[in-house]
């Protein structure tokens, strides 16, 4: 049987604050005036395209990069002026692996666990308790560089654990990773949040967050444009299914025109049309009866993506 991480409980009920946080460069507003809090426990994200400032807004959290304007507090401190301190409490899983490929699998655990200062009486247990956490116990003594990727991204996750944080922070977790990769590290990382951690996590993965997230926002050009749990956000933003419907590159946005007044919403991508409706059957049966003939069509269920199209026009992934 798996162990999980045993994690400190914290006595504060907000680990994490932020009030009109904003971080510029230049002219450019990489976080344009954010606000938001994070509850002890809670799976949070920040769901947005790259480039939406997620990763500047973890960096800030995480007392690596200092904020222009605004108030942020992590653990009740403020990471510019109390870096070490928060840094103590925090696990942070960067979006590319950067493990010592010249140390082997259990020693990368212990090296990074000395920059905490942890004695080697602690670090022995505990990295052989998180080398079973992340499924690595058979390749602890491997090296760094015969591991797959998915191995590696749970190597660097049970590293961030060295040191039992209160906060994980994760940016773009499952990157290049291929689906059994992605579902094996999203079981670690449940595992965690039932353990108590508090998870903090950028992605623009719609599944990942509906799978991971208790509460998101939604951020794009800096700017939080929704929040709300997965489902709220899509009850309130979208229907309930969607009818995507392709008649060719070159027809879309002409049959677009042909298909008003049938379900809720229309919208015209480059590659398929979006038929926002509650019944999907229904409005495909209504698009048969104008004798309009798709190429190929689906009706599924609404998501993350449909919520942030409606909200900004554009799809997460550009």
């Amino acid at each position: 049987m798996t162990s999980v991480p045993t994690v400190p409980k914290t006595a504060s009920a907000t680990v994490i604050s932020a009030r009109n946080l904003r971080k510029t460069y230049g002219d450019f507003n990489a976080v344009d005036g954010i606000s938001f809090d994070v509850p002890a426990g809670e799976s949070f994200g920040l769901l947005g395209p790259n480039g939406a400032g997620k990763s500047t807004t973890m960096k800030m959290i995480g007392g690596v990069s200092s904020r222009t304007s605004g108030d942020l507090t992590v653990m009740g401190l403020d990471p510019d002026r109390f870096g070490p301190e928060v840094r103590a409490h925090l696990g942070v899983v960067p979006q590319q692996d950067n493990l010592d490929e010249d140390l082997r699998v259990r020693e990368n655990l212990l090296a990074y666990g000395r920059y905490f200062g942890l004695p080697k009486s602690y670090l022995g247990p505990k990295a052989d308790e998180l080398l079973e956490f992340a499924q690595l116990t058979d390749k602890a003594k491997g090296r760094v560089e015969s591991l797959s990727g998915g191995m590696k991204r749970r190597l660097t996750i049970a590293r961030s654990l060295i040191n039992d944080p209160k906060i994980l922070l994760l940016d773009e977790p499952t990157t290049g990773l291929d689906p059994q990769a992605r579902h094996i590290l999203w079981d670690r990382l449940f595992r965690l949040k039932e353990a108590g951690v508090t998870l903090i996590l950028t992605t623009h993965y719609m599944d990942e967050a509906e799978q991971l997230c208790d509460r998101l926002v939604v951020v794009d050009k800096g700017k939080i444009m929704a929040e709300g749990s997965p489902a709220a956000l899509i009850r309130e933003h979208s229907t309930r299914e969607v009818l995507e419907l392709r008649f060719g590159s070159e027809r879309n946005t002409t049959v677009a025109g042909e298909l008003q007044g049938i379900g809720s919403r229309i919208e015209t991508l480059p590659d398929r049309v979006l038929i926002y409706a509650d019944d999907g059957e229904a409005a495909l049966e209504a698009v048969s009866a104008r004798g309009l003939q798709p190429i190929t069509s689906l009706v599924r269920r609404s998501s993350l993506e449909d919520v942030f199209l409606r909200l900004t026009g554009r799809s997460l992934i550009d």
